[in-house]
């Protein structure tokens, strides 16, 4: 009887101790992905781990990003605006230009806006990172030094997926790591995120950051993979915006759109182009590179589940920018040197050694059906899918339209696990809306990366083209695409939005 009591009494305990345990939580982020880019949000490319986590959790249509890698991470980890975060521009290699003197452009994070490693550190979270840092090249601002316990990654921005590249650095624990043969970007960082979830402590809580540099160019991707994409290309970019966006407005990503939108002007007809067979590797490439991606998303599922934690985790995913325009005809002489160069241009597109991108052509199609891309404050480069899956709130997946920004998961994150800060962020928590709550979370979101500005209240959204120097005004309740400027027809309302994007830039001390 006495054993019989003892054991009920440990049961009990038993699960009110999980009852009771703060939430894991996992935040993964894609780097320079478009909105169209995996199979929830219209993708042909098979991505059922992530389209898994759509439909059992909440799948934001109308979330946003900061338009660039830099901006997006500060913006992620501090939970503000960019240049509140020292992270206007890009990352800069020398922080003592700076003279520590915090600076909305420094290029390194402010060091008195706490991560969010930092803050759920001092909660008794165990914090792992796995990835492309990119918010601080020396040392002292290294991740380690910024809240977490662990890190293995890419310290700079772009690089070979083979091999590390002259001025680049990779680490592990502040330590020098240097690729072996067998190295492949993409696979390290997901096999390195599982294996700091195998180390882990069961008794406290883990946060895990996993920010991949897939699909980020330049295009590399198993040969095995690539071959399986080649046939679904054959068709060109205009077949494929057509047919992802049949796709989404069977899911219904996107309300109000009838129509999709003409094509880039600057970007030439498919079955004119004199090496289409080059193009089609591109893209088959650059999908290769988000189903590997994928394929390490579902380790790390696997990883949880094993450890029991499932049912206890919060798993955030969402990407940094919209689809890239970028070619690389002058930065890869800069990386490769002169006979890297050499080499890249006889090198099969995705081996080791070859160095392109996947251009504008492909992007309008990742960007699909969105104007513009990654640097631009248009629709195509800022918007993000983002798939939020936590049992216990979430019962039932859904889809919303309401707005947030990538500065909100950060106060998001904090009330989820009940950490505490003194310092007050710009970021609002989306648990109200994870609850299936309507409550519109900001006033107005505003933006600003190397010229190009706009700002959203309500359904209206102001932006500013710094290539063709104009403001353009835009309904998006009824033209997300931004198709029908009404700056002219509306000359009060793109004043009032004017003046407050004004107010907003003098206070982030914009330039």
């Amino acid at each position: 009887m006495k054993n019989n009591f003892l054991f009920v009494a440990m049961l009990l305990l038993t699960l009110l101790s999980n009852a009771q345990k703060k939430p894991n939580v996992v935040v993964i982020l894609a780097d320079d992905m478009g909105y169209s880019d995996i199979g929830i949000f219209g993708s042909e490319i098979k991505t059922p781990h992530l389209d898994a986590l759509g439909k059992g959790g909440v799948v934001f249509n109308q979330f946003y990003n900061a338009g660039r890698c830099c901006p997006s991470r500060a913006s992620l980890l501090t939970g503000m605006y960019p240049h509140q975060a020292g992270m206007g521009r890009m990352v800069t290699t020398n922080k003592y230009d700076c003279n520590k003197v915090f600076q909305p452009y420094q290029g390194f994070l402010n060091l008195a806006t706490p991560t969010i490693a930092e803050e759920l550190r001092k909660n008794g979270y165990q914090t792992l990172m796995s990835g492309k840092w990119h918010v601080g090249e020396q040392k002292e601002d290294w991740p380690n030094q910024r809240g977490f316990d662990h890190y293995f990654g890419l310290i700079s921005g772009a690089n070979s997926y083979y091999e590390l590249l002259s001025r680049r650095q990779m680490v592990e624990d502040n330590q020098k790591f240097v690729p072996d043969e067998k190295f492949y970007m993409t696979d390290a960082i997901s096999d390195k995120a599982v294996s700091f979830l195998h180390n882990t402590n069961q008794s406290n809580p883990f946060f895990l950051y996993v920010a991949y540099t897939a699909p980020h160019w330049p295009l590399h991707a198993p040969k095995n993979i690539i071959d399986q994409y080649r046939d679904r290309y054959t068709k060109g970019w205009e077949a494929l915006r057509q047919q992802r966006f049949e796709k989404q407005r069977q899911l219904g990503r996107l309300k109000n759109v009838a129509q999709l939108p003409p094509i880039d002007p600057t970007i030439a007809k498919f079955d004119t182009v004199t090496n289409p067979s080059l193009w089609i590797d591109k893209m088959a490439t650059y999908a290769a590179m988000i189903q590997v991606m994928d394929e390490g998303i579902g380790k790390i599922i696997q990883k949880i589940k094993d450890l029991g934690e499932w049912e206890n985790t919060l798993f955030i995913f969402l990407s940094d920018n919209g689809g890239c325009h970028e070619i690389l005809d002058d930065r890869s002489m800069i990386d490769l040197g002169e006979e890297g160069y050499k080499n890249s241009l006889v090198s099969l597109v995705g081996s080791k050694g070859s160095y392109t991108t996947y251009g504008r052509e492909w992007a309008s199609a990742s960007n699909t059906p969105f104007r513009m891309y990654k640097h631009w404050m248009h629709e195509g480069g800022i918007s993000t899918p983002l798939l939020v899956y936590y049992p216990k709130l979430i019962k039932k997946g859904f889809q919303t339209d309401q707005v947030g920004h990538i500065m909100d998961l950060f106060p998001t994150i904090m009330e989820l696990t009940q950490t505490k800060s003194n310092q007050s962020v710009e970021g609002k928590s989306l648990v109200p809306l994870l609850k299936k709550g309507k409550k519109p979370i900001h006033k107005f979101i505003a933006w600003e990366h190397q010229g190009n500005r706009a700002i959203r209240e309500g359904d209206w959204k102001l932006v500013w083209d710094a290539e063709i120097k104009k403001w353009e005004l835009y309904n998006l309740k009824i033209d997300r695409i931004e198709a029908n400027d009404l700056a002219n027809r509306l000359p009060e309302k793109r004043k009032d939005l004017l003046t407050k994007y004004n107010q907003w830039a003098l206070e982030m001390g914009v330039q």
